[in-house]
């Protein structure tokens, strides 16, 4: 299978009915907005953000949206997926509650009960850290390496629950991968609640994904390795109880590159009952960033993270949608860039869309200046624009 050849003027590919109908809720890495697009590409609303999106946006059932942002004065702000706030917005942009908290990073959820559960970084005891096998020898961050918590705050930003991961990890199973630095031990990067009030977790750095009982914290269930699973980025669980998860493929057994795949694992077996990769690491490849979500019909919807690509597969792996993220952001680090954390599709009848009325937008597709070299413009006439667009395809 390889990907879909298309007009170079098109943003989207749609295959009608085969795909799962809805709006698309994505953020492009490094930029101040949110979209949402109809199965056309079209953007019918967007949100815009006091400050850069440090991860991404979810919709909420009250038609809100709650995002993670960051204004990069954060102590661990060169750490990946740093997010020093939690912002809700109404429709209209306004921020109706906040959260700040500086050591936030990647993921968050809001819960039936107003609560919501978000991912932070604290520092491993000292006596603890020494123990944990793997890793690069002395790259820690000044001295530390910093583990993983899970803490629940009410709507008043109270702790109300919290989970310490290197009072649960086990330094000797638990193994940092060994390409890695020792600055982080696990690196969560998503998480979810599964309907039991139990948390599955994604962790990058060891390989591994493992469902937290929320009542004691043990870890009941893990599944990984490094030999078995590469960078893992984002998890999902169906209503079978199967666990869906993203390996980016980077450091696969031992490799400095391998192949991105998403595996569907049955819990009680272990085993890989349905996957998805390809071997070319031109048609689906995403080293760092990326998401998926099982559809209502059975599809799954991809993020090809690093590349800015959408699609979506039916379970015989046919792609019947396909979008390419069309805002660029510049930045030091990925330099000029159409990165996407995550995505997300929003049935029509979703309730948060519910007295909001979707229209498609024609907002100025160019890129956004932000990060570029000092004195350095990008011009955002149509001519410009064009090159630039043609320029990032290779043209």
């Amino acid at each position: 299978m390889s990907r879909i050849q298309k007009d170079v003027s098109l943003d989207v590919f749609d295959k009608g009915p085969k795909a799962y109908r809805g709006y698309t809720l994505f953020s492009p890495v490094g930029g101040t907005e949110v979209y949402l697009i109809d199965m056309k590409g079209r953007p019918i609303h967007t949100w815009r953000m006091p400050f850069e999106i440090g991860s991404h946006g979810v919709l909420l059932p009250n038609g809100n949206l709650l995002c993670a942002v960051t204004d990069h004065e954060e102590p661990l702000a060169d750490f990946d997926g740093a997010a020093g706030s939690l912002l809700e917005m109404d429709w209209d942009s306004n921020v109706v509650w906040r959260y700040d908290d500086p050591y936030m990073h990647h993921d968050f959820h809001r819960m039936p009960n107003g609560n919501t559960i978000l991912l932070r970084w604290v520092p491993t005891p000292n006596d603890i850290a020494c123990k944990v096998k793997g890793g690069l020898p002395d790259t820690e961050r000044e001295k530390i390496m910093w583990s993983d918590s899970i803490r629940e705050i009410n709507p008043a930003g109270k702790v109300v629950w919290e989970w310490l991961g290197y009072e649960h990890l086990d330094p000797e199973i638990d193994k940092v991968c060994p390409l890695c630095f020792r600055n982080e031990w696990t690196h969560a990067n998503s998480f979810i609640v599964t309907p039991y009030g139990d948390i599955l977790a994604s962790f990058m750095k060891t390989n591994t994904i493992a469902i937290i009982n929320k009542e004691n914290g043990d870890i009941t269930w893990r599944w990984g390795g490094f030999l078995t699973l590469a960078h893992p980025h984002d998890v999902s669980l169906l209503d079978n109880g199967d666990v869906m998860v993203l390996g980016c493929g980077i450091h696969l057994a031992g490799m400095e590159a391998g192949y991105s795949e998403i595996l569907q694992i049955e819990t009680k077996s272990n085993n890989i009952v349905w996957e998805f990769r390809e071997y070319s690491v031109v048609d689906f490849y995403t080293p760092c960033k990326g998401s998926l979500q099982r559809l209502p019909n059975g599809n799954t919807l991809i993020c090809e993270g690093d590349t800015g690509r959408i699609f979506e597969l039916t379970e015989g792996k046919e792609i019947v949608w396909e979008y390419v993220n069309p805002f660029y952001q510049t930045s030091p680090i990925y330099g000029r860039n159409n990165m996407l954390f995550g995505v997300y599709r929003y049935g029509h009848d979703y309730q948060g869309l519910k007295g909001n009325a979707p229209k498609a937008t024609k907002p100025a597709m160019v890129p956004q200046e932000k990060g570029m070299p000092e004195g350095k413009k990008l011009s955002t006439s149509k001519e410009q624009v064009v090159r630039d667009r043609l320029g990032s395809l290779g043209y």
